[in-house]
């Protein structure tokens, strides 16, 4: 069983209020209907996992203090998944 989840329902959802600001709730959607539609593979919406997954960071230098490894946006982008948006960054962890 498959669930549809339109940007409404995502942004209301109150399993990830404390953990995306409007605006990268908004960025993370749509960076998910991108890759289904990119990858072809249609994903369950799994709100606990999604907030377990990502984590949104204000900028690359709070990214830093998490991960030694990364110094450049670019270390970033060959280490994760980036979502890049007006205010922020999020990334999925690893």
């Amino acid at each position: 069983m498959k669930q549809t989840v339109r940007l409404y329902d995502f942004l209301d959802d109150e399993r990830l209020k404390d953990n995306f600001s409007y605006e990268g709730k908004i960025a993370l959607f749509n960076a998910l209907e991108e890759l289904e539609e990119d990858t072809g593979v249609e994903t369950d919406y799994d709100p606990i996992a999604i907030r377990c997954d990502f984590t949104e960071y204000s900028s690359i230098e709070e990214i830093k203090l998490n991960y030694e490894s990364i110094e450049t946006i670019d270390d970033l982008y060959d280490n994760t998944f980036v979502i890049e948006f007006e205010g922020g960054i999020i990334i999925q962890d690893f």
